[in-house]
């Protein structure tokens, strides 16, 4: 512990005092910056890089709830144009997995406003969509938390169906391109050549939650100009990686954009945990603003707050 404590001590000291001293790299012809501490502890950064790229551990944290019992605070505001709450759900519910199936139960919940209507079905959009994040209906079997192979897709899926499915894709994988969105599929690619011209890069080492991570950020280029509100849709992207095993153990982003049929405007922190060596989710912030033809705004913040899991 106390040796643990040091090295972050002393990659904090280096860090703060050689942040000015940051070296551009080009890998397969793109442009990265390195954090001083990362270039002189002789990181593979090419390695490093190409598995943040094509990360799938921070799906596979959330794919661990479907075999996992857990318990969850979920608290879902819906707010109005002046920011007062309208309608909100405040519960704690307890996820059982027993027998290859998984069910829940609610211990406590608390309801105000037209969160639900006569049939105690969502009225908005954002609680349904946390619902299939954390909620059970009924009894479920037979799911894993294999994601190798596992791959996404729109193709199957119409209308609110296809909808979701994109809020999961742009959710579960941020920074890759989502098929099927007007305007904006093709620039939330953060990866490709176009991206790199509108976007920086940083890797750097630091102190998260008690842990030394690698972190990779993704900001807007500065300066621009007039273009910048019709090319970019990532305001940032910030996450730490577990530095040994290259895991996702918390993510921040924002993304906002405006166009003719819809706009939005939504932030994301994400904090992972660990339990008998899975990743999980521990807690998950959410504050949204969007609109959408033919739907109604809505304005939400909401907390998901996980633990005593179980297997």
């Amino acid at each position: 512990m106390i040796r643990t404590l040091f090295t972050i001590f002393i990659v904090f000291i280096i860090s703060a005092s050689l942040k000015a001293q940051d070296t551009a790299v080009l890998v397969d012809n793109q442009a990265f910056t390195l954090s001083e501490v990362v270039v002189r502890n002789n990181f593979d950064y090419k390695r490093l890089l190409s598995q943040i790229k094509e990360d799938t551990t921070f799906y596979k944290a959330f794919r661990n709830l479907r075999i996992l019992g857990f318990t969850s605070y979920n608290d879902i505001k819906m707010l109005d144009k002046k920011g007062a709450v309208k309608a909100s759900l405040y519960s704690k519910t307890r996820q059982n997995r027993a027998d290859g199936c998984r069910t829940m139960d609610v211990l406590e919940e608390k309801i105000t406003g037209d969160f639900y209507d006569s049939k105690k079905e969502f009225n908005y959009t954002t609680p349904e969509l946390y619902a299939g994040l954390f909620f059970t209906t009924g009894k479920v079997c037979g799911e894993d938390n294999i994601v190798k192979g596992r791959v996404r897709t729109t193709s199957n899926k119409k209308g609110m169906e296809k909808h979701k499915e994109q809020l999961k894709m742009l959710f579960f994988n941020p920074g890759k391109k989502i098929p099927g969105i007007p305007f904006i599929g093709n620039k939330l690619d953060l990866y490709d050549d176009d991206a790199h011209k509108l976007y920086d890069y940083r890797l750097d080492l630091e102190e998260y939650k008690g842990q030394l991570c690698y972190v990779f950020s993704i900001t807007p280029k500065e300066n621009l100009g007039f273009f910048k509100s019709d090319r970019v849709v990532v305001d940032q992207m910030t996450t730490w990686f577990d530095q040994k095993t290259l895991e996702v153990m918390g993510r921040n982003y924002s993304l906002s954009y405006k166009a003719g049929v819809y706009d939005f405007d939504v932030s994301m922190e994400v904090e992972m945990g660990k339990f008998e060596g899975l990743t999980v989710p521990k807690t998950l912030r959410y504050k949204g603003n969007w609109d959408a033809m033919f739907k109604k705004r809505e304005r939400a913040i909401f907390t998901a707050t996980l633990f005593d899991f179980k297997k």
